[in-house]
């Protein structure tokens, strides 16, 4: 099958699906989203793009921007990291403060809130503004300069972050945030209002199933941080799910509670679906039941 067949075959397979599950009306920005809108798109080597259904509407990428701070932090210096925050699957909440005060300030992993706080402290450390280091990776390697964040969901997010305030706080109080906790959250914050659609999304994380190469040819990662940002998307990128997800699917993901999965099969492409509805644990119904369909159809995973 060619690529523009399996895209539009999984969209047919899961279209009874779209619209499931339940919006992230907990932010004031992702209430108002039509939960029956669905796209996906499949990036091929070549840098050409497939897609189906809304794949072509920019949506609020969340947690699915983590996948890119991580990377620029790896690329900087793929050690110091992995002296802050840890790399198993947390089995919990991705906002639990239990979890956090038991581990003594030290995340589970980089894609619970929590870790994320503290790569985004490490980049702006290193960069002085992570947010539109973030988006300068993006637009680079979607080929898409009017990538952006969304303003409205940003300041909707920032009078929301209760939440977010408290686990800052708690890392900071064991000495693990070394920057200001409100300059960490404001970046924290726009990076995950970054907007973009599944298309661009799709495509600009073609470095990691082209094992570290960005897009023009020049090297992000090495092929070991490479591999090692695969394999902890793997276990840890799909929330308190993730093994049932690498049990559905197979392939290296993040989730975002935008509606949005990223996802990466080495060596052959990168996918991204949105679909806004989304299950118990943050996940997109619809998207989840489209990348099980396209691994099923296919068979490419990385079992």
């Amino acid at each position: 099958m060619q690529y523009q067949q399996i895209v539009d075959a999984v969209h047919a397979k899961i279209a009874p699906l779209i619209g499931c599950g339940r919006v992230a009306d907990y932010i004031p920005g992702l209430a108002g989203v039509d939960p029956r809108r669905f796209g996906l798109a499949l990036a091929a080597p070549d840098g050409a793009v497939y897609g189906a259904g809304d794949w072509q509407t920019a949506f609020s990428i969340q947690s699915v921007s983590k996948v890119f701070s991580l990377a620029l932090v790896l690329g900087h210096d793929s050690d110091a990291i992995w002296r802050r925050i840890g790399r198993e699957p947390s089995g919990s909440p991705f906002n639990s403060l239990h979890q956090l005060e038991q581990d003594r300030g030290v995340p589970r992993n980089p894609f619970v809130n929590a870790g994320a706080l503290v790569v985004v402290d490490e980049l702006l450390t290193l960069t002085g503004d992570p947010s539109l280091a973030v988006l300068d990776l993006l637009r680079a390697e979607a080929g898409n300069p009017a990538v952006t964040i969304d303003e409205q969901v940003a300041k909707s997010e920032a009078g929301h972050r209760h939440r977010n305030a408290a686990l800052a706080h708690l890392v900071a109080s064991y000495g693990n945030l070394t920057n200001p906790v409100d300059a960490v959250l404001d970046q924290y914050t726009a990076q995950c209002a970054i907007a973009m659609n599944c298309g661009d999304l799709a495509r600009a994380a073609g470095f990691l199933a082209r094992h570290g190469l960005r897009t023009g040819g020049s090297r992000l990662l090495s092929r070991s941080d490479a591999k090692r940002l695969n394999a902890t998307m793997l276990t840890c990128g799909t929330y308190d799910s993730a093994g049932e997800f690498a049990y559905r699917v197979g392939l290296p993901a993040k989730s975002g509670v935008g509606g949005g999965i990223l996802a990466v099969v080495p060596n052959r492409c990168t996918l991204a679906v949105w679909g806004p509805g989304l299950d118990e644990c943050g996940n997109s119904c619809a998207g989840r039941a489209a990348l099980d369909a396209f691994t099923t159809l296919t068979g490419w995973s990385v079992f």
